[in-house]
């Protein structure tokens, strides 16, 4: 049996277990056959496209747990050619229409957002990654990519200026512990930026979903857009677009699969939350906002915007009369009650489980499990939270 044999034959098995067969299959280049199977497990969820793909090869494993998901790649590119179809409008010869990416990696990100340029470079310093990626542009059809096996911020010196850079920096150090800040990845975006923005006309910078949005802004002092990306309630990246042109204020888009809400910061430091004055009643509608939101922090935007409030001034949940079109979940309130035992009893009568949440509350959602001896999972929903009169409340919802 050859290595392509085996991995067709196998490649739905446990890796493993595939292992312990080493001996059984002499002529099978066992850990590039492995390493190939368990890049395609992955790939089955994360890019089912590649996965449905003949010929592509995938890289070890930290890698494909690194790159971009199809869903996040395809954000990107949606991205990239809104820009670049403006640019194209405005065309300058000064400009080469020409997207470069400065840290390839496995190239998922690449190969969707070069879609469409009549010149797409990939740059990466590790040799067994570009050799990677040539084999699988060449099988994607992407022609008119260039491979170059290099360090990116020198070889974007070496060109004349172009439409778009894109740039994925590392964000662990030497230890291989997880960095957040701009200076401290890998290229320091800082002392980066004047030169990208020398030879882009616009610049995306991927970067961390844990860190400070605000002073990210600040830091870079030139950002026109932000994205706060989330897969399924998950925040997965934050996304920075950066152009020579100035700008007062920057657009932030908060984005949770299809869900997307707009708005610019300088709405965002003027906006003022509405909190509930008010006991909170049952048949009211509580809004848990997405974790794009979450991170955003947009809460008087929201309460503006869909005429709600929040429950209290650090509770980050949100209540209305009536049900309104909310990007989050949205629960209709059952019963309330306080932290009293006997109370607590009468509220959660004929309740075995639930799904328990906290928000503001001196309790983690595990320690209220405890207290409370439900189950997890079923239709009932509680939320540990602090109302605008500083009280300990228990809210009992099912899903509207």
């Amino acid at each position: 049996m050859t290595t392509a044999e085996f991995i067709e034959k196998y490649k739905n098995d446990d890796v493993k277990k595939l292992a312990l067969m080493g001996a059984k299959f002499p002529d099978v280049d066992m850990v590039f056959a492995l390493n190939q199977i368990a890049g395609w497990q992955t790939a089955r969820e994360k890019l089912p496209a590649w996965a449905a793909h003949e010929g592509i090869t995938y890289p070890p494993r930290i890698s494909m747990e690194q790159c971009s998901s199809e869903q996040t790649a395809k954000y990107k590119a949606d991205i990239v050619q809104r820009i670049v179809s403006q640019q194209r409008e405005n065309a300058s010869t000064s400009f080469e229409d020409c997207f470069i990416d400065i840290t390839g990696g496995f190239g998922v990100d690449f190969s969707y957002m070069a879609k469409g340029f009549p010149k797409a470079v990939y740059v990466e310093r590790q040799e067994h990654l570009c050799e990677i990626a040539t084999k699988n542009f060449k099988a994607l059809g992407l022609n008119q990519a260039e491979v170059v096996c290099g360090d990116g911020t020198e070889f974007i010196n070496s060109m004349k200026p172009l439409f778009f850079a894109y740039l994925d920096p590392a964000r662990r150090d030497s230890h291989g512990a997880r960095t957040y800040a701009l200076e401290d990845c890998t290229p320091n975006i800082l002392e980066l930026k004047n030169t990208l923005l020398e030879k882009a006309q616009t610049v995306m910078v991927k970067l961390s979903p844990m860190i400070d949005w605000h002073k990210t802004l600040a830091d870079l002092g030139c950002a026109t857009e932000l994205h706060i990306v989330s897969v399924k309630n998950e925040c997965k990246e934050l996304l920075v677009v950066m152009s020579q042109e100035e700008t007062t204020h920057t657009e932030v888009f908060c984005v949770n699969d299809d869900d997307i809400f707009h708005f610019r910061n300088t709405d965002d430091s003027s906006a003022s939350s509405s909190i509930l004055s008010e006991a909170i009643q049952p048949d009211n509608i509580l809004y848990e906002p997405n974790v794009s939101l979450m991170k955003a922090g947009c809460f008087g935007l929201l309460c503006e915007r869909f005429g709600v409030k929040k429950i209290g001034a650090h509770s980050n949940l949100l209540i209305s009369d009536e049900t309104v079109d909310f990007p989050g979940r949205r629960f209709k309130i059952m019963a309330v009650s306080s932290m009293n035992k006997k109370e607590m009893k009468g509220a959660l009568s004929g309740i075995s489980k639930a799904n328990i949440a906290v928000r503001n509350f001196p309790l983690t959602a595990e320690e209220l499990r405890k207290r409370l001896k439900l189950k997890d999972g079923g239709e009932h929903y509680l939320f540990g939270t602090t109302d605008s009169a500083n009280n300990h409340i228990i809210l009992i919802c099912k899903k509207v």
